[in-house]
């Protein structure tokens, strides 16, 4: 199995994803199924790392702590480590952890981190952040192939190669995060989300469905984690559309 998370794709509660914008997935609604998954319990954060989780297999009760997923994600443990994100931000490691902004400091809250229910025959690819560390710290195999990014512009095609090549390794399930669209909508910059999730279709979605269309018996799942509304910055919750595929 095959599955695409498209960060933040909808941008509103119970929203479609945007089909018109994505041909190869509207092709694969049409052979496929459409569902609703709500990955949330009610009281639950809704971010990436809770909704992730719960798609990757374990679902929170509460908050999940983002600064150790980030960490995790980045190879980071043990004492307080400074390292500079890609978006100006800078990790700090250690009792607390902490993202330092240029104006107001932010802090992620504390929650809890995943337990390792999962093993090698998953594999997470994505960039450095809260895919890559959530599978790392429930015990997948991660791969971030070189020069991604979760912001608008990351080389998608890179993501795809390590995930076919990860198929073609026997992975049972391979998971591919797409992070662009919800970076894009927190900026507020709704015509570049819809860019994002445009080359997503082209560039991930569309080789992976005529990798599996021959393989009989495969299953491709592309959807969303959460909402982001490019409108507000923020993230919205509630059930998200997912197409389920399967190689005939």
């Amino acid at each position: 199995m095959v599955q695409v998370i498209l960060d933040g794709a909808t941008d509103r509660r119970g929203g479609p994803l945007p089909l018109a914008l994505m041909p190869a997935l509207a092709d694969l609604a049409r052979t496929g199924t459409v569902a609703e998954r709500d990955w949330l319990d009610a009281g639950v954060p809704v971010g990436s790392e809770t909704a992730i989780a719960s798609i990757l297999g374990w679902r929170p009760s509460g908050a999940v702590d983002r600064g150790a997923v980030e960490a995790a994600a980045r190879g980071l443990t043990g004492p307080m480590r400074r390292i500079d994100l890609p978006d100006g931000h800078r990790l700090l490691v250690g009792t607390e952890h902490r993202l330092e902004a240029t104006g107001p400091l932010r802090i992620w809250p504390s929650g809890a981190v995943p337990p390792r229910i999962l093993d090698a025959d998953t594999v997470v690819v994505g960039a450095p952040g809260a895919a890559t560390g959530l599978g790392t710290l429930m015990g997948a195999r991660t791969v971030i192939p070189e020069g991604v990014t979760g912001r608008p512009g990351s080389p998608l095609a890179a993501k795809t190669a390590a995930a076919i090549a990860a198929v073609h390794d026997g992975a049972r399930r391979v998971v591919v995060h797409v992070g662009g669209a919800d970076s894009a909508a927190h900026d507020r910059d709704r015509a570049g989300k819809r860019s994002v999730l445009a080359t997503a279709d082209t560039d991930v979605i569309a080789p992976l469905a005529a990798l599996l269309a021959g393989r009989p018996g495969a299953r491709l799942e592309v959807g969303a984690d959460h909402g982001t509304d490019p409108g507000s910055g923020e993230h919205v919750g509630g059930p998200q559309p997912w197409v389920l595929w399967s190689a005939r």
